[in-house]
């Protein structure tokens, strides 16, 4: 029976001359991949040179491979002829349970070559292969008295009213339903969702002209929900608004980027990203960008090429976190966070949606070369736009009525009484607004600033 040659090294070929070390590091590469066979008695080229055995070679190599791996690998080998050449083939299938080590050290395939695994890499792997996530293991300094009961509760509320998952029984039984809470001891997803206080874990945000000149920024140290609005409000707050007007009596915004991608991204950085890395999520607006950097690498066999589809299926780092947010309805399915961003700045032309792996990191970057978007008018009157950002036509609005209050400013804002709140704290502090007045009988005052 004839044997056609792989044409070249690829994820799951390798071509050697001889048997030698880096041929056991090989089947140690396919093993914590997706398995592989490895050529030996063919040149880096792809040349057939041949290889000599005797009648135990082959044993031998075998029992190589499994003394020198941990847990111990069995392969199949098998000696073919190719241009009247002696060629072994070593068929290493994926192990179950990763990583498999070569003298201690771990090594994955990835494309056509071999790499070793720093420690961040081999723990996850081996989360993974276990179905398992570092989120649900128990937080070792936290306490059940150390949760916020709001937030567990108003959790709960949106779980409920999502309709996602049926919960009964008392606040401790439903944090044990949803694996919250694992023999009276919080997990790790429970601590980063419902803290009293989020003491390890940062967003670090950032206004920025140049790549060196800051204009503005600012570090949230918050639980997960709490961390996505922080997060919205801050960016929203710093991209501008154009009103468009059309001789409706409705007015028309549109935001710089599509708020809903922007969120997307936003819940795609805290949700997936690691945690067991000490490095900030990093969230820089520039002015025709926004860049989001995220700790952590993509996750199991996820690559740059596969998020490009729109059919890849996902692969959940922190499993716990993102079953919550999809539980409340944050999410709506798992794995198609990037298909909705795309959907989302389809309407934005010259609006582009990059990412890559960068250091020990992952980087998204939604960028535009000109503020345009493919809505229609249907009046004949030339549209006019004047960019505002939130924080500016909060201003107007006051200007227009003093006495208004801050629900009424939440509602035609379409923000929270919240982010209302810290708007209006910040207008104090830089000096901007003031209140004259008690808070029932006052008004509001702008301060012009020359």
């Amino acid at each position: 029976m004839s044997f056609t040659l792989p044409a070249s090294e690829s994820q799951t070929v390798e071509f050697k001359t001889s048997f030698q070390k880096e041929a056991i590091e090989t089947v140690v590469a396919f093993a914590n991949a997706q398995g592989g066979k490895i050529f030996i008695g063919v040149d880096d080229d792809g040349k057939v040179v041949g290889v000599d055995i005797k009648s135990e070679t082959l044993k031998d190599w075998i029992n190589q491979i499994k003394n020198n791996t941990q847990p111990q690998l069995i392969v199949d080998i098998d000696a073919i002829t190719i241009e009247d050449k002696v060629v072994v083939v070593v068929d290493a299938k994926e192990y179950p349970v990763k990583p498999i080590a070569y003298k201690s050290r771990y090594y994955k395939r990835v494309k056509n070559s071999n790499h070793l695994m720093d420690l961040m890499a081999i723990t996850n792997m081996n989360l993974q292969s276990l179905q398992l996530s570092w989120d649900m293991y128990p937080a070792n300094d936290t306490v059940l008295d150390d949760l916020d009961t709001e937030k567990i509760d108003s959790f709960f509320e949106k779980v409920i009213k999502s309709g996602r998952f049926r919960l009964s029984g008392d606040r401790k039984e439903k944090l044990q339903k949803l694996n919250l809470l694992k023999n009276d001891k919080p997990t790790n997803a429970a601590k980063l969702l419902f803290a009293k206080e989020q003491t390890v874990y940062n967003i670090h945000l950032g206004r920025f002209k140049t790549a060196d000149m800051i204009l503005d920024d600012k570090m949230l140290k918050l639980t997960l929900y709490e961390a996505v609005e922080e997060t919205m409000f801050y960016l929203l707050s710093h991209i501008k608004v154009a009103f468009e007007f059309t001789g409706e009596i409705q007015r028309t915004e549109i935001f710089e980027y599509p708020k809903n991608a922007l969120r997307e991204l936003v819940l795609n950085a805290i949700i997936h990203r690691d945690y067991t890395s000490p490095i900030d999520i990093q969230i820089k607006i520039f002015d025709n960008k926004i860049t989001f950097f995220n700790p952590g690498k993509l996750y199991g066999d996820m690559t740059i090429e596969k998020l490009k589809t729109d059919h890849y299926q996902a692969q959940t780092r922190n499993k716990l976190i993102a079953e919550a947010f999809y539980l409340t309805d944050d999410v709506e399915k798992y794995g198609t966070g990037y298909i909705r961003v795309r959907r989302e700045i389809s309407s934005y032309p010259t609006m582009k949606l990059d990412f890559e792996e960068m250091g020990n990191g992952y980087l998204v970057t939604l960028s535009y070369k000109e503020q345009k978007t493919t809505s229609k008018t249907t009046s004949k009157t030339t549209p006019k736009t004047t960019p505002k950002t939130t924080k500016e036509k909060l201003l107007d609005l006051i200007k227009t009525d003093s006495k208004i209050t801050r629900n009424e400013l939440a509602d035609e804002l379409n923000i929270s009484i919240n982010t209302v709140k810290e708007y209006i704290l910040n207008l104090k502090r830089e000096g901007l607004l003031k209140r004259v007045g008690s808070n029932r009988n006052g008004y509001w005052e702008v301060v012009d600033v020359q």
